[in-house]
């Protein structure tokens, strides 16, 4: 699959000039390998119009570099255009320009949620503990914009990744179900706050989908949906998909392992992670109905909705303040 203007759009680049693309992924946008002369191969992402604005990515850059510089985060390294930018545009017939960004290719892959991730999970609690602790110490640039994942643009029917209640099979008992759920999370969510110890920008999409490993390398990529949230929405974000899956305690303490290492936890802030798995499920659940035409949707919206209406009720059975 390729996309209007793309041979163009390699041409924005010395390295990729002469290269050819493969679609290699897409979701929210479409990612490609470019396999370049003399066995030099890159990474580009051209961003699906009207998610995301210049200044939203251009904010994500912004961090992207900070913890590259900051960091020894094994995070993707961006690659400047002919122009000395980043953030390059092309123009598509009879389409809005598309944005692009192009980055040095990673080894690896996606793991498997069949493997033995509990050392994984481990690295990964100590990969959001640093980035964490980096946006506590970190100035942002005076134009930083990126969006909130608050619960009002997750749960509301105008949320970012679309209406939950929206989704296939949904029966009225699971939606009865959901929207109590959904009351709860407001509630919970209201009373443990956004301060600064505990909300900040996140990764917001550290899903297994968003990891390669090589060996004992990892590396985290994807930083497009990073955005305002609860720190502790990045396990929820981990588990993305799986959350019915019986191995789900175990990462979830492999994950605070990895954490607690580097950067200390509340009570509440670990009570908080069971609310967040309800909030991510809740944000999937949309984003499967708004986004039927990927492969990715199309894999896991059969019986998502009935899941997500087990997991609330076992999850409004023992929820508790979030103090």
């Amino acid at each position: 699959m390729s996309i209007p203007g793309l041979v163009g759009a390699l041409q924005l680049w010395s390295e990729t000039a002469a290269g050819t693309a493969r679609l290699i992924n897409h979701s929210e946008n479409h990612t490609f390998r470019i396999d370049a002369p003399f066995c030099e191969t890159y990474c580009l992402r051209v961003h699906r119009p009207g998610y995301q604005s210049r200044a939203s990515v251009e904010s994500e850059l912004a961090w992207l570099m900070a913890l590259r510089r900051d960091t020894t985060l094994p995070v993707p390294r961006p690659i400047r255009g002919r122009n000395g930018q980043i953030l390059q545009a092309f123009d598509q017939p009879g389409h809005e320009p598309r944005l692009a960004v192009l980055f040095a290719y990673a080894l690896g892959q996606e793991p498997s949620p069949t493997s033995n991730l509990g050392e994984l999970f481990v690295t990964l609690g100590g990969f959001a503990a640093q980035m964490h602790q980096h946006v506590v110490d970190w100035r942002r640039p005076e134009s930083f914009v990126r969006q909130v994942w608050s619960a009002e643009r997750i749960l509301d029917e105008d949320g970012l990744w679309g209406n939950w209640r929206a989704a296939r099979e949904i029966t009225p008992a699971i939606r009865a179900t959901l929207d109590r759920l959904d009351g709860l999370l407001r509630a919970q969510l209201a009373e443990y706050g956004t301060s600064a110890d505990r909300f900040g920008l996140i990764h917001a999409d550290m899903r297994l989908g968003n990891l390669l490993v090589d060996g004992d390398d990892v590396t985290l990529i994807d930083f497009d949906d990073c955005g305002f949230c609860w720190f502790a929405y990045d396990f929820a974000a981990a588990i993305s998909f799986h959350e019915t899956h019986l191995a789900i305690p175990a990462l979830k303490a492999a994950w605070l392992e990895g954490y607690t290492a580097v950067r200390s936890l509340s009570a509440a802030d670990v009570m908080a992670m069971d609310t967040m798995v309800m909030l991510r499920r809740m944000a999937l659940l949309a984003w499967i109905s708004s986004h039927g035409e990927t492969s990715l949707a199309q894999t896991h919206a059969p019986g998502f909705a009935a899941g997500t209406a087990r997991l609330a009720e076992r999850y409004m059975k023992i929820a508790q303040p979030l103090k």
